[in-house]
């Protein structure tokens, strides 16, 4: 991607003018406030990108402002919402501007990141999980603050329509320029960025998943926490049994019940985010189907929240309908714990191994329910017909009942298969636990507000 290099640069207390060869931008009211918001815009001139930078401040809960002006153009006072002045630079060089928008956020970040000194060399990595990509970020932070670089890049192409190409522009914004945004921001920040997409087909969501990955991996560094890390002082402090978030998070007494009859099945699911106070005695079980008892209650351990399913299915049928009741009603009773899930940290990506296998769970509370899955259940290589006492197709069948009724987005991404089915299984509710406890967490610094671009989860 073309970079902002050949710009001239000069730095003032709150705006960067910036000078180049071609034409004369200039860049006022630069910030990004941690924790905080800026009383000030993000006018680049370029809609979907105003769109994207935002990001950071819903997923990276950073004040960020920028407004993109021509220097003998129109004042930055006279803002407006209509579609020519959001996107009044869609046909000016956007190489040009997304490069200076990076490189200045990028030295704003540099602040944050380093503090104002050298450090401990340290990484980050967050993926991103939208209902139709998957997006991993690693940040790294050296011991020196010196020029950062792009160091891996694989988002193109946006998308698969057209096949081979994806979309060329977004709204107005030209995707060949995330490159050269992300490559500038790494230069003047320090920090080198890995971008890889792990799957997605709508260049939109490939565009705002690399966006919101690159934002929590980014709070996570700042944090000096990780989603690879769970024993660190900084994670404790942040997230552990002794901390403000855990205890806020009892303070809810967040619960769901419910009891059902049909002619197929007899139901209870009661749930209690409580931190599984009570011990392991408040993990209990019990549906007639042995590998459901063992998915749930991992699931609920690895979740640190006290559960009881109790079941009378008609298994002398099949299996279907007691592991999919079970499952439809185990999602609904934790979407009902959640409540409006405002003030919650909402994300997370987690990795549980079982035997041989190894599974990574990326979660979002996102009211938007959808699942993607590369496990090898078809195509698993013993030719298994049942994990244990359950039907594949059934367990198939739970993940997605699950993960629609909760109505979370949810990618599981197999790293390793088992030696057998029932171990990928129970690797998967491992991870899928270890998420969802760190995505159900509350993060104080919200002040019980959503962390989304748009306010709101529920529409």
């Amino acid at each position: 991607g073309r970079k902002a290099s050949s710009a001239v640069a000069r730095t003032t207390t709150s705006s960067i003018t910036i000078t180049t060869m071609t034409d004369q931008f200039t860049l006022s009211n630069v910030a990004c406030i941690d924790t905080a918001k800026s009383p000030h815009p993000i006018s680049t001139g370029i809609g979907f990108f105003d769109h994207m930078i935002d990001q950071l401040n819903s997923h990276a809960q950073i004040g960020v402002a920028v407004i993109v002006t021509k220097t003998n153009g129109e004042s930055s006072s006279a803002m407006s919402p209509s579609f020519e002045f959001v996107n009044r630079y869609a046909d000016e060089d956007q190489a040009l501007i997304m490069g200076q928008v990076g490189a200045a956020l990028g030295s704003q970040l540099k602040e944050l990141v380093y503090k104002g000194e050298e450090s401990n060399s340290r990484t980050s990595r967050f993926c991103c999980p939208l209902d139709e990509a998957l997006v991993e970020c690693v940040l790294t932070k050296s011991s020196s603050n010196n020029e950062g670089k792009l160091t891996k890049f694989t988002l193109p192409p946006y998308g698969k329509y057209p096949a081979n190409k994806g979309r060329s522009k977004i709204g107005t914004m030209k995707t060949q320029f995330v490159e050269t945004f992300f490559t500038n921001v790494a230069q003047s920040s320090g920090m080198d960025i890995s971008l890889v997409k792990v799957r997605g087909d709508n260049g939109h969501h490939v565009v705002e998943s690399a966006f919101k990955a690159f934002s929590r991996a980014l709070r996570n560094l700042i944090d000096g926490t990780d989603t690879n890390n769970y024993t660190s002082d900084e994670f404790e402090k942040m997230w552990g049994e002794k901390s403000v978030s855990y205890t806020a998070g009892l303070e809810l007494c967040r619960e769901g019940k419910l009891e059902r009859s049909t002619k197929e099945t007899s139901i209870l699911v009661h749930v209690l985010m409580n931190g599984l106070l009570k011990g392991s005695d408040s993990v209990q079980v019990d549906t007639g189907i042995k590998t459901m008892d063992e998915f749930v209650a991992i699931l609920a351990k690895e979740a640190k929240m006290s559960v009881e399913v109790k079941c009378n299915g008609d298994l002398y049928v099949d299996d279907h309908h007691t592991s999919e009741d079970v499952s439809i009603a185990l999602g609904q009773v934790l979407n009902t714990a959640f409540g409006t899930k405002a003030g919650l940290n909402r994300m997370w990506c987690a990795t549980g191994t079982y035997g041989d296998a190894e599974v990574e769970v990326t979660m979002d509370l996102s009211n938007r329910p959808c699942i993607t899955h590369n496990l090898s259940l078809s195509s698993n290589p013993n030719d298994e017909e049942y994990a244990g006492d359950l039907s594949i197709e059934m367990l198939d069948h739970v993940l997605e009942s699950l993960v629609m009724n909760s109505k979370s987005t949810v990618h599981i991404v197999e790293n390793k298969a088992g030696n057998t089915v029932l171990e990928t299984a129970m690797a998967t509710a491992m991870a899928y636990g270890a998420a969802l406890r760190m995505c159900a967490a509350v993060d104080p610094r919200r002040a019980g507000k959503t962390a989304s671009s748009k306010g709101t989860l529920s529409v």
